[in-house]
């Protein structure tokens, strides 16, 4: 977890909201239309579809933009996206995660490829890295919901896995398959989320120094700034003194 979470304290520090908040539109309306595609347009009748408009809400995508996603779907004007999954190694031994939705395998296979190797990675075959990983279900909230001992027993009655807490929010996790569920619960109780979504957990670590952070930092920024690449997860850590520096 410390590497996802850290990842995403070091985008909100480098100043690249507007840019990062328009790729998070469109990524989260792709999302939204191949759930509707796949499943009932209906969000409270397709969990997939439910998860995804609450992701999108909680990122303060408009009503009219989720709303033409769905319809989009329902339509039958969407394109057809594969979902793939790339593994591979960044700068100093890293494992990434990359989740793509993409209309043309090959052209983005060559993509990744080629960001990888310009970027001191290479790429992997599938499996290679996600068993450094667990597929979780993540619920975030903000510390004013409540405290600590609150939040928890929340989490507990819903039936999530953990919780951890600190001055920031927090991060409730549970079993990928029961993200629906618990969130359902955890908002009944708790109130809206801050955010609902799978994630990829790293089991294990590695350590970077500052230059190997500033490598694999240019390494996630290539690939987030692919349109078909949905999220980049990697299994670094690093102390406080580095990522002041960044």
């Amino acid at each position: 977890m410390a590497g996802h979470s850290k990842w995403a304290n070091i985008q909100h520090r480098k100043g690249r909201q507007d840019k990062l908040r328009a790729k998070l539109f469109s990524k989260l309306s792709k999302e939204i239309t191949v759930a509707a595609k796949m499943g009932d347009p209906d969000p409270d009748k397709n969990p997939r579809l439910r998860l995804a408009v609450k992701e999108a809400k909680s990122n303060s995508v408009p009503k009219d933009v989720i709303e033409r996603a769905i319809s989009k779907a329902v339509g039958g004007d969407a394109e057809n996206y594969d979902e793939i999954r790339y593994e591979g190694y960044g700068p100093g031994g890293v494992a990434v995660i990359v989740e793509a939705m993409t209309d043309n395998r090959n052209r983005t296979a060559s993509t990744v490829r080629s960001t990888f190797t310009k970027n001191g990675g290479n790429l992997g075959e599938t499996g290679s890295v996600s068993f450094m990983f667990d597929r979780k279900g993540e619920v975030t909230y903000g510390a004013s919901v409540g405290d600590a001992d609150t939040v928890m027993m929340a989490a507990i009655e819903a039936g999530a896995e953990d919780c951890e807490s600190s001055e920031d929010g927090h991060v409730i996790t549970c079993e990928d398959t029961d993200l629906n569920e618990v969130s359902t619960a955890l908002e009944a109780e708790l109130g809206e989320s801050e955010s609902t979504k799978l994630v990829w957990r790293p089991t294990t670590t590695t350590a970077l120094d500052l230059e190997g952070m500033q490598k694999l930092m240019k390494l996630m920024d290539a690939l987030e700034d692919d349109d078909d690449i949905q999220r980049v997860t990697a299994n670094f850590e690093a102390d406080d003194d580095v990522l002041a520096q960044l």
